[in-house]
């Protein structure tokens, strides 16, 4: 179990010495979680911004990749951009220098991102002025899938550099998204990774995903992803009460 949020498996450890019994904090902080990311999903329904969760292990290309798509998006859409990290303010420098608003939540001890973080970096937006607001979260591919931050879609970014089984190794944090993109498909001939077997392993654990084989560095398969953006965004402000009424 995670010390710090208590976001793993365990409800309940024995003392034997005392027979006292000390319970996890498993269910209470998810489910004040759960109550925040509804609020802040509120204020995304509200404003009509379309809030993308990227999710993936430390190295996957995660910022590079969010870098490509700004840089292609920009010009047709308003972008923000929320960067989680535990130390330094690294990535968020490297996505200030894309032109993009962008704030820094260090976690500190935590492994992940929460709602209540999330709803803070919330006041640093002018969220009715955006279309598409990405959380770029801490790298990890454990805790941060137990955690709802209101958003709409979870993209996952698993990298050719991680082999092709990571999907059955921490099956929760695919099974919860829409999208999975497999990235770093340049080095993929070098490595010898089967790009396959990773896709029908993603596809065993979540049917529903859209698996997209991308290099956020050569840009190949980088079209099919920004169309995919482009059509939820539509789809949204269709549905928002300030924009498409």
């Amino acid at each position: 179990m995670c010390e710090t949020c208590g976001c793993g498996e365990i409800r309940g450890l024995h003392e034997p010495e005392t027979g006292r019994q000390r319970i996890a904090l498993h269910e209470e902080v998810l489910s004040k979680n759960d109550r925040l990311a509804e609020r802040n999903r509120g204020i995304f329904e509200t404003t009509g911004v379309m809030v993308v969760n990227l999710v993936s292990s430390p190295g996957s290309g995660k910022t590079t990749l969010l870098e490509r798509t700004i840089q292609a998006l920009k010009e047709e859409c308003a972008i923000g951009v929320i960067e989680g990290d535990q130390q330094t303010d690294r990535d968020s420098q490297r996505i200030a220098a894309t032109g993009v608003s962008v704030h820094q939540i260090n976690t500190l001890d935590a492994c992940h991102l929460d709602a209540h973080m999330v709803r803070h970096a919330l006041d640093s937006f002018p969220l009715r002025d955006l279309d598409l607001l990405f959380i770029e979260n801490v790298g990890n591919l454990i805790c941060p899938g137990a955690f709802d931050l209101g958003e709409d879609y979870r993209v996952v970014v698993v990298s050719t550099t991680e082999g092709e089984d990571k999907p059955l190794k921490y099956p929760g944090i695919f099974l919860n998204s829409q999208v999975v993109l497999v990235n770093k498909m340049d080095l993929a001939d070098v490595l010898e990774v089967d790009v396959n077997q990773c896709l029908a392993f993603i596809k065993k654990v979540n049917p529903l995903a859209r698996s997209l084989c991308v290099s956020a560095k050569t840009g190949t398969g980088m079209t099919e992803w920004y169309q995919w953006l482009r059509e939820k965004m539509q789809e949204k402000r269709k549905i928002s009460p300030l924009v498409g009424g």
